[in-house]
């Protein structure tokens, strides 16, 4: 009669009207996982105590006879347990505080610190993209010395997608007319996982993400595919991870959408800076398809977020460029994804913009492995202005040897442009930067008029180009308002599309030009050889 049985047998659910309430005893470890048996639901363990789940339907509790060792063996029949009033109580008790008064007070006052957040005046917003994870990232350093207080991933902030070897010949043939194998592949979930936990490994971005508000939308590496739009196959996975990385909430809207498209708004009454971020790949028609980049859910939101409050600045992020049209005059040399390549689409945006009267509206853009500032005045009732910061990592001048380095240089002063921003304030020539870069965006809004600077800065935190005028300028006014001119050369509103022939073209004649030459010179060559082995060959057979 004295002796402990072997096991226990526990209500379904412990509820304060049931009429049993013994106290449970502690079950050894070798016993609990021999002897012990529930019907219903899982045992929480608290030290020595094993406390049913809180929340269940009544229990239906059933007696056994269990046979029990110390029992030699014999079936005996167990009680009702009841409940552990003592213990179970009190932890009830906590419980409820916890989810009813704790729980709440914890939400408000993280609410109560955003909103704080949101009202903090922003001055300094640094951005960026095209940061390869497996590579040294020194330009962190740069980037904390401007000390932001927002920072903007642009696309490409890792790289997650597979390149094979560039090979015209062989097995697998991933460029030239015989071609039978992508050159870019996806890598898997977990591969992408592991490659995102690099980045965010960095100690400089680590240190970043300490002070200062990461937020960003994706461009194609880290969409999942190089080139990729609304065919990827893989963008619901690819979507989860880069809100993963960027630390967004499990509730967020971005989390239930097709597509990471957001906005923000910072700073208090007339000093607010609206960010809006575009996502140019989860609906993105094929390239030369002329469709859509956007497609029709986020153009219908981009309405909404136009015509919304006003600020003083807004920044629109779009991963790849909007004003500049690199394609039109390198082509066909070689071509870059931009919103050039679907002329409508700009030309609706554009449209978009001036409809809105929204003011202050500033482009950052990415993806092309150099940055530049360049610069529309037909597109609004007032200029509007694309940073494009490319790469963080990945540059022109990292991509060849050193001593190719003067001649990029040279090829970006040759390359027609007609709404890229020239001014002494450009460290190169060619007012481009192919080195590491990232935007900085500075407002004064304590000066008289209140003043933007639009910069580049390199790995050393230098200026390479910079703009600086009154917020005043980025108003719909009629005043700076500027229209096209039928059959006249405009700087800042002619497309590159509407150039000359010989001056749109000019690195491709150049180009081929020079291979011509050398051919040319090379033939040359070998016939004036041929020429003199001839001759002597003829003289020693006269000797």
């Amino acid at each position: 009669m004295g002796e402990r049985p072997s096991a226990f047998f526990f209500p379904a659910c412990v509820c304060g009207c049931h009429r049993h309430r013994h106290r449970h005893r502690p079950v050894a470890p070798s016993q609990t996982s021999t002897y012990l048996q529930v019907s219903g639901p899982r045992i929480r363990r608290l030290g020595n105590w094993n406390i049913p789940s809180l929340s269940c339907p009544p229990p239906a509790i059933s007696h056994r006879r269990l046979a029990s060792p110390r029992s030699g063996g014999r079936a005996r029949s167990l009680p009702h347990p009841g409940i552990p009033t003592p213990m179970a109580a009190t932890f009830r008790l906590l419980i409820l505080l916890v989810v009813v008064v704790v729980r709440p007070s914890v939400r408000a006052a993280r609410d109560a610190d955003a909103d704080a957040d949101a009202d903090a005046v922003v001055s300094r917003i640094a951005f960026g993209s095209c940061a390869n994870q497996s590579t040294p990232q020194p330009i962190w350093d740069a980037v904390l010395a401007f000390d932001p207080q927002v920072f903007v991933w642009l696309g490409d902030n890792v790289y997650g997608d597979n390149k094979r070897p560039f090979r015209v010949f062989g097995k697998e043939r991933t460029v030239g007319p015989w071609k039978n194998v992508p050159r870019f592949y996806p890598s898997t979930e977990a591969e992408l996982r592991r490659r995102y936990q690099l980045a965010k490994a960095k100690p400089g971005y680590a240190s970043l993400r300490e002070r200062a508000q990461v937020i960003g939308t994706w461009d194609d590496h880290d969409y999942g595919l190089n080139d990729a739009g609304k065919e990827f196959s893989g963008k619901v996975f690819t979507q989860r991870l880069l809100l993963d990385f960027l630390d967004e909430a499990e509730d967020s809207k971005r989390r239930k959408q097709a597509g990471v498209y957001t906005s923000y708004m910072f700073g208090p009454e007339r000093k607010r800076v609206k960010v809006i971020l575009l996502d140019t790949r989860y609906h993105r028609d094929p390239l030369l398809s002329d469709g859509t980049i956007l497609g029709d859910p986020q153009w219908q939101w981009l309405e909404r977020e136009l015509h919304g409050p006003q600020s003083e600045i807004t920044v629109i992020g779009s991963s790849i460029q909007v004003v500049s049209n690199l394609s039109a005059t390198t082509g066909p040399l070689f071509y870059v994804e931009s919103w050039a390549r679907f002329p409508r689409e700009r030309e609706r945006l554009y449209r978009l913009i001036e409809s809105s009267k929204r003011n202050g509206v500033i482009f950052i853009s990415g993806d092309v492995h150099f940055g530049e500032i360049a610069r529309f005045d037909c597109g609004a009732q007032y200029p509007l202005y694309d940073v494009t910061s490319s790469g963080l990592t990945q540059s022109v001048d990292n991509s060849v040897p050193t001593f190719f380095q003067p001649i990029m240089r040279l090829l970006a002063v040759l390359t027609p442009t007609t709404m890229r921003v020239l001014n002494p304030n450009c460290l190169y020539k060619s007012c481009t930067t192919g080195q590491p870069n990232f935007g900085a965006i500075e407002i004064d809004w304590n000066a008289v008029p209140p003043r933007i600077k639009l910069e580049l800065r390199d790995v050393e935190g230098r200026s390479v180009h910079s703009v600086e005028f009154p917020i005043s300028e980025l108003r719909p006014s009629g005043a700076l308002a500027m229209k096209k001119q039928e059959h006249a050369f405009q700087r800042h509103c002619t497309l590159e599309t509407e150039l000359p022939w010989l001056t749109q073209y000019r690195l491709a004649l150049l180009f081929f030009g020079t291979i011509a030459v050398f051919i040319i010179a090379v033939v040359l060559l070998a016939i004036t050889c041929l020429s003199s082995i001839l001759m002597c060959s003829k003289k020693t057979k006269k000797e």
